[in-house]
C-alpha cells in the first residue's frame, strides 16, 4: 500500500534558465528572483526548499536568513559544511536562523565529495577521513543544540567547556538529513541523521540502497525516514515533456558534455559516480528506467536525473519510489519558477500527500484555484472544454 508524502522544491543559487550550459535563456541569481520562487513554493504548498551549497552557490545560510521573513509556513534545508564549519559556531548559526524562522530549518549534512574544490576550501582530507571530521562535528553539535555542555577531545576536533545560550526551537534539533552512498557515509548517517537522501537512480538500486541503510540504522536501534532527490520535467502529454527534456539540452555540443564531464570525474563521491555511470557521458543512453532521463547530468554535477512524462506517469513513478520507503522528495525543473507551479497543478492533485504538502497546507481562500471568470459572471467548470 503507497504511503504519504512530502514535496520540497529547490532554490537555483547557482543559476537558471531554460537551457543547460547556455547563457541563452539565462537568470541571474539575484534576491527578487530567488524570492518569487521561495513565495510561490511557499503559496503552492510545498513542504519546504533546498539550498545548494559550494563555491558556485550563493551561500545557503545568508539566502534563507533573506528569504525566511519573506514566507510564511515554508521550510529551509540548508548545509552544515563539517571540515569547513567548527560545531559550535554552526551550532549558534542553526540556533539563531531556527529561532528567526520560528522553526522552519532543516539541516542538510554535506560531507563534500570534490578535492580539488575542497583544497580550495583549505580541507586536505581522503574521503573516509572527511567522514570521520563529519561524525566528530555532529557529535559536538547535536549535543550542543541538545541543550549539553561539552567537552570532547577527538581526533580532528576538540571543544573545552562548550554550550549555546539560545536554544533553537524544534528539539533537540532540527532535523538532520544526509547523503552518502559510500559504507563510511552510511555508518555516519545510521549513528546521526534522521532523513537519508539518495539521488534519483532506477528503483532498483534505490531498493539496494535503502536496504544497506535501514541495515545500519537497525544495528543501532533506531529507524530512517528516507528522501530522494529528482529533477522534473512535467507536461500535460508525455511527447511534450519528452520534447522539453530535449530542447533543455539542445545547445549542449559534444565539447562541453566532454569538459563537464572531465570535471565531475575528478571527484571522489560514491554517489557522484553513480549518477555518472547510468549515462557513461552519452546522449544515446539517457532513459534509464521507465520515464526516468540523465540528460542534465551530462553538464551537472549532483543529482542528474530527471522524471520525465505526462502528469499521470511522473505520479506513478513516485509512487513506486514511495512504495519503497521513500516519504519525501526533493524536486526541481528549468525555469524553477514555472516548473514550480506546473507540478504543483498537474502532480500535486494525483500523489498521496501528507497534510503538510499542498493546498491543504495552505488553505483555499475563495474556493479556488478556477481560472479567471468567464464573462465577468461565470466560473469556469473543473473538466476539459470540448473543441
Amino acid at each position: 500500500m503507497t504511503g504519504q508524502t512530502d514535496v520540497l522544491w529547490f532554490l537555483p543559487t547557482h543559476g537558471d534558465g531554460r537551457y543547460l550550459g547556455a547563457q541563452e535563456g539565462a537568470r541571474a541569481v539575484s534576491l527578487p528572483y530567488l524570492r518569487q520562487i521561495a513565495q510561490a513554493a511557499d503559496e503552492l504548498g510545498y513542504y519546504g526548499v533546498l539550498l545548494p551549497t559550494g563555491r558556485s552557490c550563493e551561500d545557503s545560510w545568508v539566502v534563507a536568513s533573506a528569504l525566511a521573513p519573506l514566507t510564511r509556513r515554508l521550510r529551509f534545508l540548508v548545509a552544515v559544511r563539517p571540515g569547513l564549519q567548527l560545531p559550535a559556531a554552526a551550532a549558534r548559526m542553526a540556533a539563531t536562523l531556527d529561532r528567526i524562522s520560528d522553526g522552519r530549518l532543516l539541516i542538510n549534512v554535506v560531507t563534500g565529495g570534490d578535492p580539488v574544490e575542497l583544497r580550495g576550501d583549505g580541507v586536505f582530507l581522503a574521503h573516509d577521513e572527511r567522514y570521520a571530521v563529519t561524525d566528530e562535528f555532529l557529535r559536538v553539535w547535536r549535543a550542543l543544540l541538545s541543550g549539553e555542555t561539552v567537552t570532547y577531545q577527538g581526533e580532528h576536533l576538540r571543544v573545552e567547556d562548550s554550550r549555546l545560550i539560545f536554544p533553537p526551537v524544534q528539539r533537540p534539533y532540527p532535523p538532520l538529513y544526509f547523503g552518502g552512498s559510500s559504507p563510511a557515509g552510511i555508518e555516519v548517517a545510521a549513528d546521526h541523521c534522521d532523513v537519508y537522501l539518495t539521488w534519483g537512480e532506477p528503483p532498483a538500486d534505490v531498493a539496494d540502497k535503502i536496504a544497506r541503510a535501514r541495515e545500519a540504522a537497525e544495528r543501532r536501534g533506531k529507524t530512517f525516514s528516507y528522501g530522494i532527490r529528482l529533477h522534473v520535467i512535467v507536461r500535460e502529454t508525455e511527447s511534450a515533456a519528452w520534447e522539453a527534456a530535449e530542447s533543455l539540452i539542445s545547445r549542449l555540443d559534444d565539447a562541453t558534455i566532454a569538459r563537464a564531464q572531465a570535471t565531475l570525474a575528478r571527484q571522489d563521491s560514491v554517489g557522484q559516480s553513480r549518477m555518472m555511470q547510468l549515462h557513461g557521458g552519452r546522449r544515446d543512453k539517457l532513459v534509464v528506467s521507465p520515464n526516468l532521463w540523465a540528460g542534465v547530468g551530462l553538464v551537472r554535477g549532483g543529482a542528474g536525473t530527471a522524471l520525465v512524462g505526462s502528469p499521470d506517469q511522473v505520479a506513478d513513478r513516485m509512487k513506486e519510489y514511495i512504495d519503497l520507503g521513500i516519504d519525501r522528495f526533493i524536486l526541481s525543473g528549468y525555469p524553477h519558477l514555472e516548473e514550480a507551479y506546473r507540478f504543483a497543478e498537474l502532480v500535486f492533485p494525483k500523489l498521496p500527500l501528507r497534510s503538510t504538502t499542498g493546498t491543504a497546507a495552505t488553505g483555499a481562500r475563495n474556493d479556488g484555484p478556477f481560472g479567471e471568470v468567464i464573462a465577468n459572471d461565470i466560473v469556469p467548470a473543473r473538466g476539459v472544454a470540448a473543441h
